[in-house]
Protein backbone atom coordinates (compact mmCIF):
# COMPACT_ATOMS: atom_id res chain seq x y z
CA UNK A 1 0.00 0.00 0.00
CA UNK A 2 1.00 3.10 -1.10
CA UNK A 3 1.46 5.60 1.77
CA UNK A 4 -0.82 9.47 0.91
CA UNK A 5 0.99 12.47 1.46
CA UNK A 6 0.31 14.54 4.52
CA UNK A 7 -2.46 17.45 3.22
CA UNK A 8 -1.83 20.35 5.13
CA UNK A 9 -5.51 21.26 6.82
CA UNK A 10 -8.39 22.72 5.00
CA UNK A 11 -10.35 26.23 6.04
CA UNK A 12 -13.40 26.43 7.71
CA UNK A 13 -16.86 26.04 6.48
CA UNK A 14 -17.57 29.55 7.81
CA UNK A 15 -15.40 31.00 5.00
CA UNK A 16 -17.02 28.80 2.32
CA UNK A 17 -20.58 30.39 3.45
CA UNK A 18 -19.22 33.81 3.91
CA UNK A 19 -17.78 33.51 0.55
CA UNK A 20 -21.38 32.23 -1.12
CA UNK A 21 -23.19 34.67 0.76
CA UNK A 22 -20.94 37.74 -0.55
CA UNK A 23 -21.23 35.81 -4.00
CA UNK A 24 -25.04 35.77 -3.89
CA UNK A 25 -25.57 39.32 -2.61
CA UNK A 26 -22.98 40.73 -5.69
CA UNK A 27 -25.34 38.88 -7.83
CA UNK A 28 -28.68 40.59 -6.59
CA UNK A 29 -26.97 44.04 -5.90
CA UNK A 30 -27.04 44.24 -2.08
CA UNK A 31 -23.28 44.17 -1.93
CA UNK A 32 -20.70 45.86 -4.13
CA UNK A 33 -18.09 44.96 -5.90
CA UNK A 34 -14.61 45.16 -3.88
CA UNK A 35 -12.70 48.33 -5.05
CA UNK A 36 -9.06 47.67 -5.07
CA UNK A 37 -8.11 50.92 -7.01
CA UNK A 38 -5.41 53.32 -4.74
CA UNK A 39 -7.69 56.82 -5.95
CA UNK A 40 -10.56 55.24 -4.61
CA UNK A 41 -9.34 54.04 -2.16
CA UNK A 42 -7.88 57.35 -0.71
CA UNK A 43 -10.98 59.08 -1.65
CA UNK A 44 -12.81 56.82 0.52
CA UNK A 45 -10.80 57.34 3.72
CA UNK A 46 -10.78 61.42 2.92
CA UNK A 47 -14.70 60.96 2.87
CA UNK A 48 -15.18 58.97 4.98
CA UNK A 49 -12.56 61.16 8.31
CA UNK A 50 -13.29 64.47 6.70
CA UNK A 51 -9.19 64.47 6.36
CA UNK A 52 -7.04 65.00 3.70
CA UNK A 53 -2.94 64.79 4.85
CA UNK A 54 -1.47 60.93 4.56
CA UNK A 55 1.24 62.27 6.01
CA UNK A 56 4.74 60.92 4.04
CA UNK A 57 3.45 59.95 0.85
CA UNK A 58 6.10 57.51 0.63
CA UNK A 59 3.93 54.79 1.72
CA UNK A 60 1.61 55.05 -1.93
CA UNK A 61 5.05 53.38 -3.51
CA UNK A 62 4.40 49.74 -1.65
CA UNK A 63 0.61 50.34 -1.88
CA UNK A 64 1.43 50.61 -5.81
CA UNK A 65 2.97 47.59 -5.82
CA UNK A 66 0.80 45.84 -3.44
CA UNK A 67 -1.92 46.70 -5.42
CA UNK A 68 -0.79 45.25 -8.63
CA UNK A 69 0.39 42.38 -7.14
CA UNK A 70 -3.26 41.75 -5.25
CA UNK A 71 -4.79 41.90 -8.30
CA UNK A 72 -2.62 40.17 -10.54
CA UNK A 73 -1.23 37.39 -8.74
CA UNK A 74 -3.33 36.71 -4.84
CA UNK A 75 -6.10 35.66 -6.77
CA UNK A 76 -8.48 36.86 -3.73
CA UNK A 77 -12.10 34.83 -2.98
CA UNK A 78 -15.00 36.90 -2.55
CA UNK A 79 -14.72 37.33 1.05
CA UNK A 80 -10.68 38.12 0.14
CA UNK A 81 -11.15 40.96 -1.99
CA UNK A 82 -13.82 42.46 0.73
CA UNK A 83 -11.41 42.01 3.43
CA UNK A 84 -8.61 43.28 1.14
CA UNK A 85 -10.82 46.52 0.81
CA UNK A 86 -11.34 46.99 4.51
CA UNK A 87 -8.05 46.21 5.81
CA UNK A 88 -6.66 49.28 3.14
CA UNK A 89 -9.47 51.75 4.17
CA UNK A 90 -8.65 50.98 7.71
CA UNK A 91 -5.35 51.40 7.49
CA UNK A 92 -5.83 54.90 5.60
CA UNK A 93 -8.16 56.12 7.94
CA UNK A 94 -5.39 55.65 10.67
CA UNK A 95 -2.96 57.78 8.22
CA UNK A 96 -4.91 60.46 8.42
CA UNK A 97 -6.01 60.64 12.02
CA UNK A 98 -2.75 60.16 13.39
CA UNK A 99 -1.90 63.53 11.11
CA UNK A 100 -4.53 64.79 12.87
CA UNK A 101 -3.18 63.65 16.21
CA UNK A 102 0.41 65.31 15.51
CA UNK A 103 -1.01 68.76 14.44
CA UNK A 104 -3.75 68.79 17.24
CA UNK A 105 -0.73 67.52 19.54
CA UNK A 106 2.49 68.76 18.24
CA UNK A 107 4.33 67.39 21.89
CA UNK A 108 3.84 63.86 20.22
CA UNK A 109 6.46 63.76 18.14
CA UNK A 110 8.74 65.59 20.80
CA UNK A 111 8.73 62.08 22.49
CA UNK A 112 12.08 60.47 22.97
CA UNK A 113 12.50 56.91 21.84
CA UNK A 114 15.53 55.68 24.13
CA UNK A 115 17.33 52.38 23.92
CA UNK A 116 14.76 50.43 22.71
CA UNK A 117 15.23 46.56 23.26
CA UNK A 118 14.63 44.85 19.58
CA UNK A 119 13.93 41.35 19.54
CA UNK A 120 14.81 39.95 16.40
CA UNK A 121 14.50 36.39 15.03
CA UNK A 122 13.04 33.87 12.73
CA UNK A 123 8.87 33.50 12.12
CA UNK A 124 8.26 30.80 15.33
CA UNK A 125 11.48 31.14 17.27
CA UNK A 126 10.57 31.81 19.99
CA UNK A 127 9.92 35.81 19.91
CA UNK A 128 6.52 36.01 20.91
CA UNK A 129 7.67 34.25 24.07
CA UNK A 130 10.54 36.56 25.22
CA UNK A 131 8.07 39.62 24.07
CA UNK A 132 5.73 38.60 26.69
CA UNK A 133 8.10 37.41 29.26
CA UNK A 134 9.88 41.20 29.05
CA UNK A 135 6.67 43.06 28.70
CA UNK A 136 5.80 41.77 32.01
CA UNK A 137 8.52 44.37 33.08
CA UNK A 138 7.30 47.31 34.35
CA UNK A 139 10.67 49.07 33.61
CA UNK A 140 9.64 48.60 29.92
CA UNK A 141 6.55 49.97 27.81
CA UNK A 142 5.06 47.78 25.40
CA UNK A 143 2.30 47.45 22.50
CA UNK A 144 -0.73 45.83 23.65
CA UNK A 145 -2.69 43.68 20.70
CA UNK A 146 -5.59 46.28 20.32
CA UNK A 147 -2.82 48.98 19.73
CA UNK A 148 -1.17 47.28 16.76
CA UNK A 149 -4.39 46.41 15.27
CA UNK A 150 -5.58 50.07 15.36
CA UNK A 151 -2.54 51.97 16.83
CA UNK A 152 -4.52 55.28 16.41
CA UNK A 153 -7.02 56.62 18.64
CA UNK A 154 -10.38 58.35 17.25
CA UNK A 155 -10.46 61.87 17.38
CA UNK A 156 -12.75 61.45 20.88
CA UNK A 157 -9.86 60.27 22.52
CA UNK A 158 -9.20 63.16 24.51
CA UNK A 159 -12.81 62.25 26.39
CA UNK A 160 -11.21 59.04 26.99
CA UNK A 161 -7.88 60.78 28.61
CA UNK A 162 -10.52 62.84 30.53
CA UNK A 163 -12.59 59.43 32.06
CA UNK A 164 -15.78 60.61 30.22
CA UNK A 165 -15.61 57.61 27.42
CA UNK A 166 -14.05 54.38 27.40
CA UNK A 167 -11.94 53.43 24.22
CA UNK A 168 -13.32 51.54 21.66
CA UNK A 169 -10.10 49.90 20.18
CA UNK A 170 -10.15 46.68 22.54
CA UNK A 171 -13.60 45.83 21.73
CA UNK A 172 -13.02 46.52 18.12
CA UNK A 173 -9.83 43.99 18.65
CA UNK A 174 -12.20 41.62 20.46
CA UNK A 175 -14.43 41.72 17.54
CA UNK A 176 -12.16 40.92 14.98
CA UNK A 177 -10.42 38.24 17.02
CA UNK A 178 -13.69 36.78 17.69
CA UNK A 179 -13.95 36.79 13.66
CA UNK A 180 -10.49 35.62 13.10
CA UNK A 181 -11.33 32.23 15.28
CA UNK A 182 -14.30 31.56 13.33
CA UNK A 183 -12.65 31.90 9.97
CA UNK A 184 -9.70 29.57 11.24
CA UNK A 185 -9.67 28.29 15.05
CA UNK A 186 -6.01 27.60 14.33
CA UNK A 187 -5.29 30.87 14.53
CA UNK A 188 -5.53 30.80 18.55
CA UNK A 189 -2.81 27.50 18.51
CA UNK A 190 -0.02 29.39 16.33
CA UNK A 191 -0.48 32.69 18.33
CA UNK A 192 -2.42 32.88 21.28
CA UNK A 193 -3.48 36.51 22.32
CA UNK A 194 -5.88 38.69 23.22
CA UNK A 195 -6.81 42.61 23.07
CA UNK A 196 -4.73 43.54 26.44
CA UNK A 197 -2.00 40.60 25.71
CA UNK A 198 1.33 42.60 24.50
CA UNK A 199 2.26 42.24 20.75
CA UNK A 200 4.10 43.04 18.12
CA UNK A 201 4.58 46.24 16.33
CA UNK A 202 3.67 44.56 12.47
CA UNK A 203 0.47 46.22 12.60
CA UNK A 204 2.67 50.08 12.58
CA UNK A 205 4.64 48.99 9.77
CA UNK A 206 1.53 47.56 7.70
CA UNK A 207 0.38 51.47 8.47
CA UNK A 208 2.77 52.49 5.50
CA UNK A 209 1.35 49.49 3.64
CA UNK A 210 4.95 47.30 4.13
CA UNK A 211 5.65 44.43 5.85
CA UNK A 212 6.00 40.76 5.61
CA UNK A 213 2.66 40.42 7.31
CA UNK A 214 1.13 40.57 3.51
CA UNK A 215 3.05 37.76 2.09
CA UNK A 216 1.78 35.49 4.52
CA UNK A 217 -1.83 36.72 3.99
CA UNK A 218 -1.82 36.69 0.07
CA UNK A 219 0.20 35.14 -2.69
CA UNK A 220 1.76 38.26 -3.80
CA UNK A 221 5.20 37.43 -4.61
CA UNK A 222 6.15 40.42 -7.37
CA UNK A 223 4.95 42.48 -4.26
CA UNK A 224 7.69 40.63 -1.78
CA UNK A 225 10.28 40.73 -4.45
CA UNK A 226 9.68 44.96 -5.31
CA UNK A 227 10.10 45.09 -1.09
CA UNK A 228 13.38 43.69 -0.95
CA UNK A 229 14.74 46.15 -3.31
CA UNK A 230 13.55 49.07 -1.67
CA UNK A 231 14.76 50.96 1.51
CA UNK A 232 12.55 50.93 4.28
CA UNK A 233 13.70 53.42 6.17
CA UNK A 234 10.09 55.92 5.84
CA UNK A 235 7.96 53.54 6.91
CA UNK A 236 10.12 53.06 10.20
CA UNK A 237 10.02 56.49 10.75
CA UNK A 238 6.39 56.42 10.60
CA UNK A 239 6.20 53.46 12.92
CA UNK A 240 8.57 55.21 15.34
CA UNK A 241 6.28 57.86 15.32
CA UNK A 242 3.22 55.72 15.51
CA UNK A 243 5.23 54.54 18.91
CA UNK A 244 5.13 58.29 20.10
CA UNK A 245 1.36 58.50 19.84
CA UNK A 246 0.33 55.22 20.94
CA UNK A 247 2.93 56.38 24.18
CA UNK A 248 1.11 59.08 24.58
CA UNK A 249 -2.37 57.81 24.16
CA UNK A 250 -0.85 55.08 27.27
CA UNK A 251 0.10 58.32 29.14
CA UNK A 252 3.24 56.04 29.39
CA UNK A 253 6.70 57.71 30.27
CA UNK A 254 8.77 58.61 27.70
CA UNK A 255 11.84 57.30 30.09
CA UNK A 256 10.46 53.81 30.09
CA UNK A 257 12.52 51.69 27.01
CA UNK A 258 10.22 50.01 24.35
CA UNK A 259 10.25 46.35 24.13
CA UNK A 260 9.85 45.78 20.07
CA UNK A 261 9.71 42.50 18.19
CA UNK A 262 8.48 41.17 14.64
CA UNK A 263 10.34 38.66 12.23
CA UNK A 264 9.93 41.90 9.96
CA UNK A 265 13.13 43.55 11.82
CA UNK A 266 15.66 40.65 9.78
CA UNK A 267 15.21 41.81 6.58
CA UNK A 268 15.37 45.43 7.66
CA UNK A 269 17.90 45.72 10.07
CA UNK A 270 19.40 48.83 8.50
CA UNK A 271 16.57 50.82 8.77
CA UNK A 272 15.92 49.66 12.02
CA UNK A 273 19.18 51.12 12.97
CA UNK A 274 19.07 54.36 11.52
CA UNK A 275 15.50 55.32 13.27
CA UNK A 276 16.59 53.88 16.52
CA UNK A 277 20.51 53.92 16.42
CA UNK A 278 20.75 52.98 20.32
CA UNK A 279 18.43 50.01 20.02
CA UNK A 280 20.00 46.92 22.00
CA UNK A 281 18.89 43.96 19.80
CA UNK A 282 18.51 40.22 20.96
CA UNK A 283 18.81 37.89 17.93
CA UNK A 284 16.67 34.42 18.67
CA UNK A 285 17.55 31.09 17.08
CA UNK A 286 15.70 27.49 16.64
CA UNK A 287 16.37 24.54 14.22
CA UNK A 288 15.18 26.02 10.80
CA UNK A 289 13.70 22.44 10.39
CA UNK A 290 11.46 23.80 12.81
CA UNK A 291 11.02 27.24 12.01
CA UNK A 292 10.61 27.17 8.45
CA UNK A 293 8.01 24.31 8.80
CA UNK A 294 5.70 26.44 11.65
CA UNK A 295 6.27 29.85 9.24
CA UNK A 296 4.76 27.88 5.97
CA UNK A 297 2.08 26.83 8.06
CA UNK A 298 0.96 30.14 9.70
CA UNK A 299 0.88 31.40 6.14
CA UNK A 300 -0.90 28.77 4.59
CA UNK A 301 -3.57 28.86 7.45
CA UNK A 302 -4.23 32.67 6.49
CA UNK A 303 -3.86 32.24 2.43
CA UNK A 304 -6.62 29.56 2.41
CA UNK A 305 -8.90 32.13 4.15
CA UNK A 306 -8.54 34.39 1.30
CA UNK A 307 -8.15 32.68 -1.89
CA UNK A 308 -9.59 29.52 -3.54
CA UNK A 309 -6.23 28.41 -5.27
CA UNK A 310 -3.62 28.09 -2.43
CA UNK A 311 -1.23 25.41 -3.29
CA UNK A 312 0.88 23.93 -0.06
CA UNK A 313 4.29 22.92 -2.13
CA UNK A 314 4.39 26.25 -3.74
CA UNK A 315 4.02 28.05 -0.37
CA UNK A 316 6.46 25.66 0.99
CA UNK A 317 9.06 27.22 -1.58
CA UNK A 318 8.26 30.77 -0.74
CA UNK A 319 8.78 30.46 3.02
CA UNK A 320 11.82 28.55 2.92
CA UNK A 321 13.14 31.27 0.28
CA UNK A 322 12.02 34.15 2.40
CA UNK A 323 13.28 32.46 5.41
CA UNK A 324 16.57 31.99 3.49
CA UNK A 325 16.53 35.90 2.52
CA UNK A 326 15.89 36.89 6.32
CA UNK A 327 18.77 34.98 7.59
CA UNK A 328 21.11 36.12 4.83
CA UNK A 329 20.16 39.73 5.21
CA UNK A 330 20.08 39.17 9.42
CA UNK A 331 23.71 37.67 8.93
CA UNK A 332 24.70 40.80 6.61
CA UNK A 333 23.90 43.67 8.70
CA UNK A 334 25.04 42.26 11.98
CA UNK A 335 28.16 43.94 11.02
CA UNK A 336 27.02 46.73 11.55
CA UNK A 337 26.01 46.39 15.54
CA UNK A 338 28.52 46.70 18.20
CA UNK A 339 29.33 43.61 20.09
CA UNK A 340 28.06 44.67 23.32
CA UNK A 341 24.79 45.59 21.91
CA UNK A 342 23.42 42.38 21.04
CA UNK A 343 22.94 39.05 22.35
CA UNK A 344 22.14 35.66 20.66
CA UNK A 345 19.73 33.51 22.70
CA UNK A 346 18.73 29.70 21.73
CA UNK A 347 15.19 28.38 21.77
CA UNK A 348 16.25 25.20 23.12
CA UNK A 349 18.10 27.17 26.03
CA UNK A 350 14.25 28.74 26.68
CA UNK A 351 12.45 25.28 26.42
CA UNK A 352 15.28 23.62 29.09
CA UNK A 353 15.71 26.68 31.42
CA UNK A 354 14.05 29.51 30.49
CA UNK A 355 14.84 31.18 34.07
CA UNK A 356 18.49 30.66 33.80
CA UNK A 357 18.24 32.01 29.82
CA UNK A 358 16.42 35.18 31.04
CA UNK A 359 18.79 35.83 33.22
CA UNK A 360 21.41 36.02 30.93
CA UNK A 361 19.17 38.81 29.43
CA UNK A 362 18.71 40.69 32.34
CA UNK A 363 22.73 40.77 32.58
CA UNK A 364 22.89 42.23 29.31
CA UNK A 365 20.26 44.86 29.65
CA UNK A 366 22.11 45.63 32.70
CA UNK A 367 19.21 45.11 35.07
CA UNK A 368 18.15 43.01 38.27
CA UNK A 369 15.97 40.17 37.24
CA UNK A 370 14.09 39.64 40.03
CA UNK A 371 11.41 42.23 40.21
CA UNK A 372 10.23 41.06 37.47
CA UNK A 373 10.10 37.12 37.61
CA UNK A 374 6.79 37.11 39.54
CA UNK A 375 4.90 38.64 36.37
CA UNK A 376 6.70 36.17 34.31
CA UNK A 377 5.64 33.52 35.67
CA UNK A 378 2.24 35.29 35.79
CA UNK A 379 2.57 34.59 32.01
CA UNK A 380 3.86 31.56 31.94
CA UNK A 381 1.32 29.99 34.20
CA UNK A 382 -1.73 31.86 31.80
CA UNK A 383 0.30 30.60 28.38
CA UNK A 384 0.41 26.96 30.22
CA UNK A 385 -3.56 27.23 30.98
CA UNK A 386 -4.80 28.48 27.67
CA UNK A 387 -6.22 25.62 26.72
CA UNK A 388 -5.74 25.47 22.81
CA UNK A 389 -5.16 22.67 19.88
CA UNK A 390 -1.70 21.65 19.27
CA UNK A 391 -0.26 23.56 16.34
CA UNK A 392 0.21 20.13 13.83
CA UNK A 393 2.37 21.23 10.74
CA UNK A 394 5.24 19.16 8.85
CA UNK A 395 7.81 20.05 6.19
CA UNK A 396 6.08 17.13 3.79
CA UNK A 397 3.27 18.91 4.10
CA UNK A 398 4.58 21.74 2.13
CA UNK A 399 6.55 19.36 -0.21
CA UNK A 400 9.91 19.95 1.68
CA UNK A 401 12.38 17.45 2.97
CA UNK A 402 14.44 17.74 6.58
CA UNK A 403 17.52 16.89 4.71
CA UNK A 404 17.18 19.64 2.11
CA UNK A 405 16.25 22.43 4.83
CA UNK A 406 18.92 21.03 6.81
CA UNK A 407 21.40 21.68 3.83
CA UNK A 408 20.39 24.75 3.01
CA UNK A 409 20.67 26.11 6.71
CA UNK A 410 23.73 24.22 7.48
CA UNK A 411 26.35 27.55 7.62
CA UNK A 412 23.59 29.13 9.89
CA UNK A 413 22.90 26.34 12.26
CA UNK A 414 26.85 25.87 12.43
CA UNK A 415 27.89 29.42 12.89
CA UNK A 416 24.83 30.25 15.36
CA UNK A 417 25.52 26.68 17.38
CA UNK A 418 21.72 25.82 16.83
CA UNK A 419 20.80 22.12 18.00
CA UNK A 420 19.40 20.40 15.27
CA UNK A 421 19.12 17.03 16.54
CA UNK A 422 15.71 16.75 17.14
CA UNK A 423 13.58 15.56 14.06
CA UNK A 424 10.81 17.80 13.03
CA UNK A 425 7.05 16.16 13.58
CA UNK A 426 3.71 17.13 12.57
CA UNK A 427 2.51 16.55 15.90
CA UNK A 428 4.80 19.46 17.22
CA UNK A 429 3.19 21.16 19.64
CA UNK A 430 4.34 25.00 21.00
CA UNK A 431 4.28 24.77 24.60
CA UNK A 432 4.44 28.34 25.85
CA UNK A 433 3.97 30.48 22.48
CA UNK A 434 6.23 31.41 19.32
Amino acid sequence: MIDQPIQPPRRTHFIDVADGVIRAGRKLGAIDPARLDKNALLDGAMQATGLDDFGDDWFERPFDALLDSVKGEARLNAAGDLSAMKQFHHILRDRLYAQMWFKRHPEILARPLRNPVVIVGPMRSGTTRLHRLLAGDKRFAHLRSFETISPVPRPEFEQVLAGEKKDFRPKLASRIMKVARLANPRTLSIHPTGPYEPEEELGLLVASMWSMKHDAQWHVPSYAQWCEDEDPVPAYRHMANLLRLIGWSQQESSLRPWILKTPQHMLDLPALLEVFPDARLIFTHRDPKQFVASAASLAWNQQIIYSDHCDAARTGREWLGKTATMIERMRSSRDLIPANRMIDIQYEDMERDWRGTMERVYRFLGLDMAPAIPAMQRYLDRSARLKRRPHRYSLEQFGLRENEVSERFADYTETYGISTGTPISDTKRLRLGA
